[in-house]
């Protein structure tokens, strides 16, 4: 594996587990072979050592590695309660702090959750003293996480067809247009994700139409298809009209960052592996 990309969606983020509170978490025993540890013996003290600098940094143990025990099959079929851990994403930083840094997994896993943690715990203050491209970084973030947690309510409502689903709140917030027409205005591949080619106002505006989409599907009880698309192209209307009323640009009118998402990614990547 040669690049971040391949432990974003593929590895580290697949095997993520998302609460019914909507917090995400990480299993202990999912986590260890996708840093090339074996057995559980070896990566049990990783996690152990983890623990201690998490008590250090003054940071709740019970609150970042939870334990809890998991039915697996053992030998001759026999089922055996084991221990495993509910780990935060700060967790799955220490640990892979504290893993051998010469499996090449750990190596990236620490970039990837250095990366993640940092732009995730950064403070309202600290965001205003952003460049453009680290605020990009920062709310794209933001708008992934939050997209998963809408995503899940709206297969909750009776959502099957996302794609259909995506495209009424871009219809709303753009005017009528779909995620196929931006990404023609924006001249970028069907295959990228436009979402990676917006700037942070941009981007801002569309995490805007995910939280408050996913906060009216559940408050109005939507159970249905056809009316989770309708209330995700209203609330993406609305969001449009309060830009308007503002006095803000609407969206169309915002310029398309000459570089990408990932790309931003890799080049910073690259910083921190010349520090």
């Amino acid at each position: 594996m040669s690049n971040i990309e391949e432990y974003n969606e593929k590895t580290f983020e697949s095997i993520k587990h998302i609460n019914e509170y909507g917090n995400e978490f990480w299993e202990a025993r999912e986590l260890m072979p996708l840093l090339e540890y074996s057995k559980w013996e070896n990566f049990h003290k990783v996690i152990k050592r983890a623990m201690i600098a998490c008590e250090t940094s003054n940071n709740s143990v019970l609150d970042h590695f939870p334990e809890f025990r998991k039915p697996i099959v053992g030998g001759k079929g026999n089922i055996q309660n084991v221990v495993d851990y509910h780990l935060s994403r700060y967790a799955c930083y220490l640990i892979v702090q504290n893993a051998n840094p010469r499996k090449k997994s750990v190596a990236l896993g620490q970039t990837y959750f250095a990366i993640q943690t940092r732009k995730q715990e950064i403070t309202e203050l600290e965001y205003s003293k952003l460049t453009e491209d680290e605020k990009r970084l920062y709310t794209r973030i933001l708008v992934n996480n939050k997209n998963k947690y809408l995503f899940k309510t709206a297969r909750e409502a009776g959502v099957e067809n996302f794609g259909k689903f995506n495209n009424y709140g871009y219809k709303g917030l753009y005017n009528g247009e779909t995620a196929k027409q931006i990404a023609k205005r924006k001249n970028i591949k069907e295959s990228e994700d436009i979402l990676d080619y917006m700037g942070s106002e941009e981007l801002g505006a569309n995490l805007f139409r995910i939280t408050q989409t996913e906060a009216k599907l559940k408050k109005d009880n939507i159970d249905n298809e056809d009316d989770a698309c309708l209330t995700h192209y209203n609330v993406g209307r609305t969001v449009r009209k309060a830009i308007e009323e503002l006095g803000g640009n609407m969206p169309e009118t915002l310029p398309t960052p000459e570089k990408s998402i990932k790309e931003l990614e890799k080049d910073e990547l690259q910083k921190i592996g010349n520090n």
